[in-house]
């Protein structure tokens, strides 16, 4: 880290060192807080409460726009950064900004997508959430994904039908109920929405429940089943943790494996 630039870019996605931990709990905590006020206001406040907590959401955004510049000022290829998956969640959660913070019935639309914020903070390796191992994080993103794809979707539903339906879509845990309902196929009936719109976001919902959450599903089961054929045995030439279950020699550099502090997943 030589200049500047470099170490704000590392401390951004570190949390090995404490600075960098502090930043991404940080940044963590302004995501979780926008997500609660999102839900908190679809509920019926005070005028008090909802002023004040509209003016605490336009300062959280404010703060993921600058996290966003940032980001891209120390990307050394900026239009790579652009088009990263994760940078694109980052652009959809602050997106209000850039076309203009006082159509509020817009903004709300883009909260919701701050869920999606959330994966950052399961990479491969490190995970805010102390969860270390790679069979771990990948169970952690799966389930993870499928939370944040409800969650987007309770958001657009809710706010293209209640203004039109607010006897039926009252609340987001309105929305959240019949994403759930309608993306498990299950289908009770008791919730319809009425507008073009809702009914275009339900026809995704299907879709997506039909096609995305078995394979997410799949991938979750076939990473358990995975997980129960592995041990930690430690090789003692170059420190490879995680074999399988009846290999007798490292497969990274084949020194042979002592077994006799083997731990298998189940006897954790």
């Amino acid at each position: 880290m030589n200049t500047f630039r470099e170490k704000i870019a590392f401390y951004l996605d570190d949390i090995t060192t404490f600075k960098g931990l502090i930043i991404n709990l940080g940044i963590l905590g302004l995501i979780l807080l926008s997500l609660l006020i999102y839900v908190v206001q679809t509920y019926e406040i005070t005028p008090t409460w909802d002023l004040i907590l509209d003016r605490l959401e336009l300062l959280i955004l404010i703060l993921f726009a600058f996290e966003y510049l940032v980001r891209l000022w120390c990307a050394d290829n900026k239009l790579k950064f652009i088009f990263k998956p994760l940078a694109i969640m980052d652009l959809l959660a602050i997106l209000p900004v850039f076309i203009g913070i006082f159509d509020i019935s817009f903004f709300r639309v883009f909260r919701s997508f701050r869920i999606l914020r959330i994966i950052r903070f399961f990479g491969f390796g490190i995970s805010v959430f102390k969860v270390q191992k790679t069979d771990q994080i990948v169970i952690a993103r799966i389930l993870l994904i499928l939370a944040s794809i409800i969650f987007v979707y309770a958001g657009l539903i809710y706010q293209v039908e209640h203004p039109v339906n607010p006897h039926v879509f009252r609340h987001f845990f309105d929305a959240f109920y019949f994403c759930v309902v309608t993306m498990t196929t299950v289908g009770f009936g008791d919730v319809i929405p009425l507008t073009d719109q809702g009914r275009l976001v339900t026809v995704l919902m299907i879709l997506t429940g039909i096609f995305l959450i078995p394979w997410q599903i799949g991938d979750l089961t076939r990473q358990l089943l995975k997980t129960t054929q592995k041990i930690e045995t430690q090789c003692l030439n170059c420190s490879l943790l995680t074999h399988d279950i009846d290999a007798n020699f490292c497969k990274s550099c084949g020194q042979k494996l002592d077994k006799t502090t083997s731990v298998t997943p189940w006897k954790k």
